[in-house]
């Protein structure tokens, strides 16, 4: 069994610190947060942009100084977010994936709908097109976010015609009103559906988080973690920060007997390069 990659989700673009003070929204904040989640022993980060009064940002100059807080203090592999969920109806799509010239290695690729709550989660095929043309342009690997099976088929399709590549990653959202239940029967009918050769792993949200997280060490995906997902450590008992959910991942990984990966071994795995400014 391959090693473990362990994701950081430690922000999002919807948890407020209402429900946890430790969510960072500052490019300082989300730095330090993933900085501290690296030392633990996550490899990637996955970040959204936010204001300093925690709102959704889209402004690229703050993806830039996050992109470079990050980069001067460790060498994780950088997740950006592509979503339009909480993009201003009068912006055009494209704004949402703006930071793509500074080149994050992963970016998320929406491809299909959701009801996220209740909020229609929309994106069209199209979209999904101008997206993943970019993506290869600018030399990012997709994250082929999946709410349901039925988005395993237009990931596939788009594969079909030549806007993917293989082997392709996929990270299954489960737990979300409106998408699949985050059940193990359900995780081993998504990993049943996956074309070959392709990487995955799962998210699981709020008190789904470490049974999906547990499941996925032992079926051989990867996983993540983080404040994005879920505030709490356990049942009234919340988080001191991300770093604290990253370290339960990995002392259960060494547990159950799966090493877990550093970001050098996490691009061997994915594929990745190396990029230029990594320390």
């Amino acid at each position: 069994m391959k090693k473990l990659i362990i994701t950081a989700a430690v922000n999002g673009g919807i948890t407020p610190r209402s429900k946890n003070p430790a969510v960072p929204y500052t490019p300082e904040e989300i730095a330090d947060s993933v900085y501290q989640c690296w030392m633990a022993g996550a490899s990637v980060a996955h970040i959204h942009a936010r204001n300093v009064e925690g709102k959704p940002s889209y402004e690229f100059d703050m993806w830039k100084e996050i992109y470079e807080c990050i980069r001067n203090r460790c060498d994780i592999i950088l997740n950006f977010s592509t979503s339009g969920l909480n993009l201003p109806p009068d912006a055009p799509e494209e704004k949402a994936w703006n930071h793509l010239p500074l080149q994050p290695e992963i970016a998320s690729f929406n491809c299909g709908s959701v009801n996220h709550g209740d909020k229609p989660f929309i994106n069209s095929p199209s979209m999904a097109k101008k997206l993943a043309v970019d993506l290869e342009r600018f030399n990012v690997l997709p994250e082929i976010e999946i709410y349901h099976s039925g988005v395993i088929n237009e990931a596939v399709t788009l594969r079909n015609q030549g806007f993917l590549k293989c082997p392709l990653l996929f990270s299954f959202a489960m737990g979300i009103h409106g998408g699949v239940d985050a059940t193990c029967k359900n995780l081993l009918n998504l990993i049943d559906n996956l074309p070959e050769r392709s990487i995955w792993s799962a998210i699981g949200i709020g008190q789904a988080q470490l049974p999906i997280n547990m499941y996925s060490i032992l079926l051989g995906g990867h996983v993540r973690t983080g404040l994005e997902d879920n505030v709490y450590y356990r049942k009234g008992e919340l988080a001191t920060d991300n770093a604290q959910l990253v370290d339960r991942v990995v002392r259960l990984s060494h547990e159950l007997g799966r090493d877990v990966a550093s970001p050098a071994e996490a691009r061997e795995i994915m594929g990745l390069h190396i990029p230029e400014t990594t320390l």
